[in-house]
């Protein structure tokens, strides 16, 4: 979802506004007993609405040359998801990303399949985020050479995102091979941890066909809906159960939040700006967060981008994996964004008193 993000949050008339006139406030105490009875009792219903069975599609797919050993396994793209236009924007978006940041390596990608699978693309990729240098030949012609490419490039990608929580949904066989699955998941990976200056396009979704030789004269197909989570469903098939998560979470942070006198009732807007998730992590945590970290009243996109990764750390801090959301998709508007940040302190902090 896109907009202008809301500059100052929406507060019922008897509370404070969120400016200097509450500074007092957050030097006082930020524990103070509370009964949560209602957020308990919602707590089951918006868990079940959350985890509510997905609904997968089929689709009658016979790919052709699926020339597998016994008891081979392949990854293939449904062919009608290719013509998905946010796929396709997607893939363009990513596209345009690796050339803008390889424009001094004189590299230009095409088409990501014929473009990643050697490893040389990721290679120097992965060197211009992260600032390493891999000790790799730079041209490899044989299969051998662009494997043990890719087996360095993706043991450095790997050891760099695992510890953040992040599924290794690639491999060396996967990249080699052109699965544009593997490499999409690859690419939107790094593009969010490195936090690239690109908007993603949201609820993209794919099927994917996973082929399997059980023996030689048989061929098993199953069709799965990629990366469609519950979170997905929620937003496209059960706006019902979509206000009950909402509910049980405004009912979450207004239980902490209240403490400082404030009150939201927009999830959306009244998050985008990041004070808020600041000022809940501290309450969370029970510590007092130092005015000069962030910015009370951010006025500017960045502004408020630096107050939500800075939320960001302060969950990391507490023990949290790194939010999977980007910064910016949380102050452009983001509602699944936004939900995925709060639902996550919801099931860590629910206790919390």
């Amino acid at each position: 979802m896109s907009g202008t993000p809301a500059t100052s949050a929406t507060l019922q008339p008897a509370k404070m506004k969120k400016d200097e006139s509450f500074l007092g406030k957050l030097g006082g105490t930020l524990v103070r007993k509370k009964k949560s009875k209602e957020v308990s009792d919602l707590h089951e219903e918006g868990k079940n609405a959350i985890n509510a069975p997905m609904l997968l599609s089929g689709t009658d797919i016979h790919p052709e040359d699926t020339l597998l050993e016994e008891n081979a396994e392949r990854l293939m793209l449904d062919p009608t998801s290719r013509e998905n236009l946010k796929f396709k924007d997607l893939l363009k978006v990513l596209i345009d990303w690796i050339n803008s940041e390889l424009e001094e390596e004189r590299i230009i990608v095409k088409d990501l399949e014929e473009d990643c699978y050697d490893g040389q693309v990721l290679q120097k990729l992965f060197e211009k985020l992260s600032g390493r240098k891999l000790n790799v030949a730079e041209v490899t012609q044989s299969e051998i050479g662009q494997k043990q490419k890719l087996q360095t490039v993706l043991e450095a990608v790997n050891d760099l995102l695992r510890p953040h929580g992040w599924t290794i949904e690639w491999s060396v066989d996967s990249i080699h091979s052109k699965n544009l699955v593997a490499i999409v998941y690859l690419l939107v990976a790094l593009a969010m941890h490195f936090q690239a200056p690109i908007r993603l396009p949201e609820h993209v979704s794919v099927q994917v066909v996973v082929v399997k030789v059980r023996n030689p004269s048989t061929v098993g197909m199953h069709t799965y809906m990629c990366k469609r989570d519950a979170f997905d469903t929620l937003l496209d098939h059960a706006p019902d159960k979509l206000n009950v998560v909402k509910t049980s979470l405004i009912t979450f942070v207004n239980k902490h939040l209240n403490k400082l006198n404030l009150e939201v009732t927009e999830l959306e807007s009244q998050f985008a700006d990041g004070v808020y998730l600041i000022l809940l992590m501290g309450l969370l945590e029970d510590y007092f967060v130092p005015l000069y970290n962030f910015f009370l009243t951010p006025e500017s996109f960045e502004q408020k981008v630096h107050n939500v990764a800075f939320a960001f750390e302060l969950m990391q801090d507490g023990g949290l994996k790194k939010p999977k959301a980007r910064p910016e998709d949380v102050v452009n508007l983001n509602l699944k964004s936004t939900l995925r940040v709060l639902y996550n302190l919801f099931t860590n902090y629910k206790n919390t008193e």
